[in-house]
């Protein structure tokens, strides 16, 4: 299935819990943290992207604002319809101060809204990304089998990288059945993964 939706949704959230929204206004944030700079972006109802600077081939890799907020009145990234002018909106305040509790170690759980679309697959693997709490880690193969599609563990580790919210939607949780790290979409990569997992004392290899 390639068709495409927008959906909405509360952290942690259900498979059938979203519901298709009108466009909005995109705000954007970027922040410093202990892994790099992270950008956020918000269509005033929830978080809809979240990428992490890094690895400049990778799209999370990647600020698409170049570091930019919409309250500087748009930046680099703020086109027509892109930037939203005046202060950070609510949802990016909320999950600016939720990323700042996680990375002081505070918080382990967020709850901030997001907004995830993809296809009817992506989101089946999402919403068991959304289950995966702080600490604890999952294989590519335990999805593939808790969505009902045994044996595509390939399938789902390519819907784990096109998480469009890496991070508050935990996808560094997913390992290969043995442990190991086999790669990670935003920031660093692998060393990026690998910081998240010692974070909360996730073993890998």
């Amino acid at each position: 299935m390639t068709n495409t939706t927008s959906t909405v949704a509360t952290a942690p959230f259900a498979a059938d819990s979203f519901a298709t929204i009108p466009y909005a206004t995109i705000s954007f944030a970027t922040i410093d943290s202990p892994i790099g700079r992270i950008e956020l972006e918000s269509n005033g109802r929830a978080v809809t992207w979240l990428s992490i600077e890094g690895d400049e081939h990778s799209e999370h890799g990647t600020l698409r604002y170049g570091g930019a907020s919409s309250s500087d009145g748009g930046g680099s990234g703020g086109g027509a319809g892109r930037g939203a002018s005046g202060p950070t909106d609510a949802v990016l305040t909320q999950a600016i101060t939720e990323l700042g509790e996680y990375f002081a170690g505070t918080r382990r759980d967020f709850s901030v809204p997001v907004e995830l679309s993809g296809t009817e697959f992506q989101r089946s693997v999402w919403a068991q990304l959304s289950g995966i709490g702080w600490g604890k880690h999952r294989s590519y193969a335990d999805i593939a089998e808790a969505i009902g599609k045994p044996g595509a563990f390939r399938a789902v580790g390519g819907a784990v990288g096109a998480n469009p919210v890496p991070l508050i939607v935990g996808c560094h949780r997913v390992l290969a059945r043995d442990g190991r790290i086999t790669g990670y979409s935003a920031g660093g990569g692998i060393a990026t993964k690998q910081f998240l997992l010692t974070l909360e004392g996730i073993e890998s290899r």
